[in-house]
This record gives C-alpha cells, structure tokens and sequence, in this order.
C-alpha cells in the first residue's frame, strides 16, 4: 500500500467515540466557571461557599445563621443588605438537600455588577463538583472563588516531548489541550570541516567529545524538567538523523526516565518545529491526548472538505439543518462559539419557532402567520442546543479548543461548527 492510500485510509475513518455525559458536564461547568470568573460585585459581598462530602447539611446552617448574624453589623447600608439577602438565598437552596451530595456541594450568591452603578442582581449558582470536595470554605469577595473547581478540571496527566540533534535539543510538555515548549538548549558541535590526514582524525576525537559533554546536558535538562512532573505518563523522543537513538542508547538519561520512553520518532527537522512534528507523527502513541485528538478529528474534516465535499456541513445554520435530518455522523464545536437558541411564541396565534442568534446579530422575530411580534419563552446557550439535536439524532461530539491551529482555523474558518455527514443532504426546504 502507498504512503497516499495509507494517508486516505486514516482519514477515511472517524475514529472517536465522541462525548460522553461525563465529558459534557465538565464542558458546561468550564463554560460556566468562564462566565463567573468575569463576575464582579460593588464590594465584598460575593459569596462563595465549599460544602465537603460528607458533612451534615445541618452544621453547615448553623454556620450560615452565624456568618448572617455578624452581617447585620456591616456599617454599609447595601453591602449589608446584599450580603443578607445572599446569605438568605443560599440557606434557602441548602434546604432542598437532606445531605450533602456525593461529591460535596459549591454554592456561588451574590449581588453581580452589570456595570451602571447601582445596578446590581442577585445571582446564585449551585454546583455539584466533578471530584470530592475535602475541605470547608467560606468566602466573601468583589469576586467569585473558583480556584478549587478550576484545579479540578484541569487536565492531570502530562507527557514529555523532545527532539535532539548534534546542534539543539528542545524540550517541551504536553498536557491535556496544551502544548508548552519548556527549554531549547544548542550544543556548540561544529558540522563538517574539511581538514584532512592526522587533522581529519583529531577533529572528529573533538567532535565526538563535544557531541558526549552535549548529551550529558542534554541528559541533566531532561532530569530537571521531567523528574519533577508527579503525573507524567510518558516521553516520546524525536529527531532527524541517527542522533537520537545514540542519545537514548547511551548512558545520558536518568534510569527513572528511561522506563517511561513510549517511543522514538523520526522527524525531518529539530528546534520547536521538530517538536510540533514529533506531537504530530505520534498520534498512535497519544491518540487519547486531547490536544493530538483534537488536531487529528479537524484534519479528518479538512480531509472530507478537501476529497469528499458533499459530505461536509460547516456553519452553525448549515450544520443544524443537517442535524435535523439526522444526517449527521460526526459533529465539531468550538468551545469559544458564541450564539443562543431562542425559543419563541406568538401570543396571538400559537406559533413556535426556534431562532438561532450568532454573535450580535438580531433575529426577526416577527410572526409569519399573523405578523405580531414573537416573545421569548426560553433561550439556552448554542452550543447546548447543538449538543440536545446531536444526542437526538445519534451523532457523535467532540469539542475542540483554539489551543490547536486546527482549533483556531475551526473558529476563524468555518464558523465554529463543522460535521462530517452519513450521506448526501438537500436545505432547499429548511425552515431556517
């Protein structure tokens, strides 16, 4: 088989099992923890409240009636009576738990500033968290803590990369949809001379002394940035040439390293672009690394846009009129998408329609029965939307970063949404 039909046969399959419920919370509660990071209150007066697994809902009311009795002694006015009325808000919602949930419970109260003086509304938001909470926190701030849900979700396991010739060597990490160049170090060897004779082998003793001391500290930067790294997985190491293996088959890495070598790889260059290569050619290696899936699943749609055209569906209109048809296989979306779904009534007719909002554009909202205008009944977020037809029809999800080119020309190209599609469809009759 050709080096082409093996590059058509990779892409030809869509290799995920797409996303699965656990995943998705985690998405919202991303998205979600984006939005209260930006929340701000007039003073010190937004709460946030870590409840661990495990302790009586009971004390923890006893605590609030504590933190609400030294509030009324707040000599500000509003702040007072913000910081009561949240107090009030979240013993309120802790009454619906006879226990704390499983893995403990968040609770965000406050007054939010939505930027006119003056002009404050209480928000109050409760979260079950993705880990077991063990430690009890009460806080009031101008802003939302959410530190501890971040730590969380972030992304735990991490691999090693890096790519070594006789002139650099360049380490970097890889973890969860992040890819950092850590350390680029140059190794002083001269390339070819052209003295001849006795010369000819004093220069090449010179060399080969230079190469050793080179990988010596080639070996010491690969202890110190990798030996201390309690989650890595692995390393994979790369390169042109022959260089790397005399690297890893000599005496120059640090034995606890060694056991965690998950391959070697050849790369046609070094530096930084050996490092993106090496990510690149060791997607067998790392498939389940997000970053590496999420750069492979665009490329298998760029695939598609490229060979098979027809089944291919880009733009968030495009791609839901394509869902309603349940023609959809596999369905890409950028989490920095940004658009809402509207639910809409007539209130003299009864006619329902659902508007799909992009950025700050304005829907029409007039009836096209009667004319009247259309009231909001509901809206939710578009990319919620988007994950409800996808669970409906069958389709598989993935969620993709702008941490990737391939992420970023996701967004800037192609509107944020893309799908590779079952089979051929038709928009003519779209009700969009």
């Amino acid at each position: 088989m050709s080096s082409r039909d093996e590059w058509e046969e990779e892409f030809e399959k869509i290799d995920t099992e797409g996303l699965g419920e656990e995943e998705i919370r985690k998405y919202l509660l991303r998205k979600l923890i984006r939005e209260l990071r930006n929340k701000k209150g007039r003073g010190t007066e937004l709460i946030s409240l870590y409840i661990p697994a495990g302790r009586p809902i009971a004390d923890v009311m006893n605590v609030l009636r504590q933190e609400y009795a030294t509030a009324t002694n707040i000599k500000d006015r509003t702040t007072r009576h913000h910081v009561l009325d949240a107090l009030e808000a979240i013993m309120q919602r802790l009454k619906y738990f006879r226990q704390t949930p499983p893995n403990g419970l968040v609770i965000f109260c406050g007054y939010v500033s939505r930027g006119a003086p003056g002009d404050e509304k209480l928000e109050c938001y409760v979260i079950e968290p993705p880990e077991r909470l063990t430690s009890y926190l009460y806080r009031c701030d101008s802003r939302f803590y959410t530190e501890i849900l971040e730590e969380m979700l972030e992304d735990k396991d991490v691999y090693g990369l890096m790519v070594i010739d006789r002139s650099e060597a360049t380490f970097a990490l890889l973890k969860g949809r992040r890819l950092e160049i850590v350390e680029n170090i140059t190794s002083g060897v001269p390339g070819k001379h052209s003295a001849g004779g006795q010369s000819q082998r004093r220069f090449q003793r010179i060399i080969e002394q230079l190469a050793h001391e080179f990988f010596k500290r080639a070996g010491e930067y690969m202890a110190k940035i990798f030996l201390n790294i309690p989650n890595l997985k692995g390393i994979i190491i790369g390169g042109p040439g022959p260089t790397k293996y005399t690297f890893v088959q000599g005496d120059y890495i640090h034995y606890m390293l060694k056991d965690k070598i998950l391959g070697i790889v050849d790369t046609g260059y070094s530096g930084e672009a050996g490092i993106y290569e090496l990510a690149k050619k060791s997607y067998k290696i790392l498939k389940d690394v997000q970053y590496i899936k999420e750069k492979h699943l665009v490329q298998q749609f760029m695939y598609y846009v490229v060979k098979k055209s027809e089944l291919t569906a880009y733009g968030i209109r495009d791609v839901v009129r394509a869902l309603e048809q349940g023609a959809v296989a596999l369905l890409l979306i950028s989490e920095e998408l940004e658009g809402k779904a509207l639910y809409l009534k007539c209130p003299k007719c009864d006619y329902k329609s659902t508007k799909l909002v992009v950025g700050a554009e304005k829907p029409d909202t007039r009836c096209p029965k009667c004319g009247a205008e259309l009231t909001t009944v509901d809206e939710v977020d578009a990319v919620e939307y988007l994950l409800k037809l996808a669970r409906q029809t069958g389709a598989k999800v993935e969620l993709i970063s702008s941490e990737t080119e391939e992420g970023k020309l996701l967004k800037s190209t192609f509107g944020g949404v893309a799908a590779i599609l079952r089979y051929r469809i038709f928009y003519e009759y779209s009700t969009y």
